[in-house]
């Protein structure tokens, strides 16, 4: 396990990585802990990290920043991430044609943010040589992820911390994961509980919807019961059961 800084000119992002030795280059996973854009929950990091290693798939946990930073920069952040993955790539024995992002709640929204920009995803520069890697990951999984930003399911908590609370709903919308699907969009694996009292279960839903339309390939789990941030979800015998689902879907697509 190592840290480093994602850019040359500040240390409020960092990128822990936590690789996997192999004979052959292993696919690897960038990890976004969740906390309305406000914090970043430290159980959805770290184990997450060792729970992919244990499957044989380097991990890379991503420290985005957060509140009283505002969109775009923990997007830009995200796709630094991936773009410092695969730029080390060799360093860490990592195949840089398999990486993918795995995000719970903001940091899922995060993840979809990546998953579905079309755009560059640069700023302004100076540019490295790691800006010249790709930023768009080859899957993504989401774990009772905000989604929407604007309607009755918004997660205004999240909403209010990465864009402020006076900005337009045409920005929020903007932000609204089902509303940026389209054919470029990678491979999805979500999963929800139907009961979450923290962001509701129709973010997930809204935006399964959105990838049947494009017929993107995905995978969608939605538990009975469980509270929100349950993360790897390990002292629940029924919700604990998605990372098993979550480690074949990642072996089907050859992660």
């Amino acid at each position: 396990m190592s840290e480093h800084p994602l850019w040359p000119t500040t240390s409020e992002a960092t990128i822990t990585a936590f690789p996997v030795r192999g004979e052959q280059p292993v696919p690897a996973v960038v990890v976004m802990p969740g906390g309305a854009y406000h914090h970043l929950a430290e159980h959805e990091g770290a184990p997450v990290a060792r729970w992919l290693n244990s499957l044989g798939i380097a991990a890379f946990v991503l420290h985005y920043r957060i509140a009283p930073h505002r969109h775009p920069l923990p997007l830009l952040d995200a796709a630094r991430a991936v773009r410092w993955v695969r730029h080390h790539a060799s360093a860490n024995g990592v195949d840089p044609a398999r990486v993918g992002v795995l995000g719970f709640s903001a940091g899922g929204h995060l993840a979809g943010l990546l998953a579905t920009e079309i755009g560059t995803m640069l700023p302004e520069g100076p540019h490295d040589a790691v800006d010249q890697a790709d930023a768009r990951p080859g899957l993504a999984v989401l774990c009772y992820p905000v989604t929407d930003l604007t309607g009755p399911a918004a997660h205004r908590g999240s909403a209010a911390n990465l864009l402020g609370d006076d900005a337009p709903e045409s920005l929020r919308a903007e932000l609204t994961l089902a509303r940026r699907v389209g054919p470029s969009t990678p491979p999805m694996f979500l999963w929800h509980t139907a009961d979450d009292a923290g962001v509701p279960v129709d973010n997930t839903l809204q935006l399964a919807q959105a990838l049947a339309r494009h017929q993107i390939p995905q995978e969608v789990h939605v538990y009975p019961s469980g509270r929100h941030g349950l993360g790897l979800a390990e002292a629940d015998p029924v919700v604990g059961d998605w990372t098993d689902r979550c480690a074949a879907f990642l072996r089907g697509r050859g992660w």
